[in-house]
């Protein structure tokens, strides 16, 4: 008999391998977008929130004052806070100062632009830090206290005062920074430096 031909075993067939599909990046991208832009959002609210408003603060009173004219000797009251009117033909240097201070002076530095805060010394030491933190050197800014002075504290810039009730009121931040330097003073290119007066700060 004729030895028959072996078949050869059929090579099975792999089976190819299931591709698991790949995630796409977009949705991991978009995710990631979304917050990005929910923590700036949070990060510029915290930011504007922290800023005083601008702008003339609510309750400021515009004052008549006379001619900012230099006149010798003194011509006002003790204890009295001018807005403006005649003064020292020598201004008062700007800083913290911790007794009172001449309104003669310190209404030459209004005419220059300069912001005085008037404090009555009841407000405590909390309340006079937070006003003594307000003074820099590059800034026109003149904080004195006033023995029985009627309101805790008293803004005034030239021909401007706000009466404040609290050390806190965010309204005296808004004043400073609208009227320190302000060019509606009468000389608002005037120094607040190298006049009278020794400042702690």
């Amino acid at each position: 008999m004729g030895n028959k031909p072996k078949l050869k075993a059929s090579a099975k067939r792999a089976t190819p391998a299931k591709r698991q599909p790949v995630p796409k990046p977009w949705g991991k991208r978009i995710g990631t977008g979304i917050g990005l832009l929910a923590v700036a959002g949070i990060i510029s609210v915290i930011a504007f929130s922290s800023e005083p408003a601008s702008g003339v603060p609510d309750g400021t009173d515009t004052v008549a004052v006379g001619d900012p004219a230099h006149v010798e000797g003194a011509i006002h009251e003790e204890g009295e806070v001018p807005a403006g009117g005649e003064h020292n033909p020598v201004w008062l240097n700007c800083g913290y100062y911790d007794t009172e201070v001449d309104s003669e002076f310190a209404v030459h530095s209004l005419e220059h632009g300069a912001v005085w805060i008037t404090y009555n010394p009841d407000i405590g030491d909390d309340g006079i830090d937070r006003l003594r933190n307000l003074v820099r050197r590059d800034r026109k800014i003149i904080v004195s206290p006033v023995d029985n002075l009627e309101d805790p504290v008293l803004l005034t810039a030239w021909a401007n005062q706000l009466h404040i009730d609290s050390p806190e009121d965010d309204r005296i931040d808004q004043f400073v920074n609208e009227f320190a330097g302000s060019s509606n003073a009468p000389e608002p290119g005037g120094s607040c430096q190298g006049g009278v007066g020794n400042p702690s700060i």
